[in-house]
């Protein structure tokens, strides 16, 4: 007998369709063919370790993802995650500061508390900061009131090391409920909610109404095929050049539609301890200076990519509600 699943009140319904045979031209600034979105994915110390009070070593994207040491100290594995706040961080800054691109900041609260220089270099710089929640963890096993308790520490982390609310967020390792309690979190705080990024389905942003409201989040996706961390992958690059490769295509591919009529949005997603490697740096030096040679092309933060969304294809509420599941419990 086939399983029977009832929705719940963190839930939200899929949606197939989306924009259909013939995107949108959603007029990007002056005229632009793409929109480029550079993430730095900052979690240097809030990885899993027993010095965190985890039961083991982290095992995902490092260099040697051994099995984890349980009830052990990694070193090896620490002082990977080390050379992301300690060199990394600052070969990228220096990097995004020649060509005077900005970057969204995927930031997890913990880290940022451990060294505050990072999060005032990426403010100094004009960064943008989101929220990559306090740890970096899986969240899939927790219950909606312990997630909940985490998601408004990470609120009040950045604020503290940045001065004010994150106003986009990334999980990654999210849980069934993670979506609607970031929404909720931010309404009780009164806090505006520009996007969240964990979505995968488009190559442009869509909004994503909330059941039991006529409200919608703006979902801006994110990229796991554009992403370094699939050089710690079965499935990705063995080699600088083919991650460079890849994004140079990904690029090429949607820059053409946008020639076309159709203009798109693409993601890199960086880690302080992966790309900026000096073995793997040159791939995203060359790929600055190949975009750099094309006209038509926006570098802009995911804050700026939600802003012009918004005002040229703004939230139209329904006359009532998403009826998905039930009312909250």
């Amino acid at each position: 007998m086939p399983f029977e699943y009832v929705p719940n009140y963190y839930d939200f319904p899929r949606e197939f369709r989306g924009y259909g045979e013939n995107p949108p031209d959603f007029k990007w600034p002056n005229n632009a063919k793409i929109v480029i979105n550079f993430v730095l994915n900052y979690e240097e110390g809030a990885e899993n370790t027993i010095e965190n009070g985890d039961p083991s070593s982290e095992q995902y994207i490092w260099e040697l993802p051994y099995v984890p040491h349980a009830g052990k100290r990694s070193y090896d594995c620490e002082s990977e995650f080390e050379y992301g706040s300690r060199a990394g961080v600052w070969r990228i800054l220096r990097l995004f500061k020649k060509h005077g691109y900005k970057f969204t900041t995927f930031a997890v609260g913990k880290a940022f508390e451990l060294l505050p220089d990072v999060p005032a270099a990426i403010k100094r710089e004009g960064h943008e900061i989101a929220s990559h929640c306090y740890r970096w963890w899986d969240y899939s096993k927790l219950s909606p009131e312990e997630e909940k308790k985490i998601i408004i520490k990470n609120m009040e982390s950045l604020k503290a090391t940045t001065g004010e609310y994150p106003k986009g967020w990334y999980y990654a390792r999210l849980s069934q409920h993670s979506r609607r309690l970031v929404y909720d979190v931010h309404q009780e705080l009164g806090a505006p909610l520009l996007w969240m990024a964990d979505a995968y389905a488009d190559d442009l942003p869509y909004w994503q109404p909330v059941p039991r409201t006529t409200d919608a989040m703006l979902m801006v996706p994110y990229s796991y095929d554009c992403n370094d961390a699939r050089f710690h992958q079965p499935t990705g690059w063995s080699s600088t050049d083919g991650f460079y490769k890849h994004i140079q295509y990904a690029f090429d591919t949607l820059y053409a539609e946008g020639c076309e009529g159709t203009p798109k949005m693409m993601t890199v997603a960086l880690h302080a301890r992966v790309v900026a490697k000096p073995g793997r740096f040159q791939a995203l030096v060359k790929f600055m200076d190949y975009i750099k040679e094309k006209e038509g092309v926006w570098v802009a933060t995911r804050e700026e990519i939600s802003e012009h969304f918004m005002k040229v294809n703004p939230w139209v509420p329904p006359a009532t509600p998403l009826a998905y599941g039930p009312e909250k419990p």
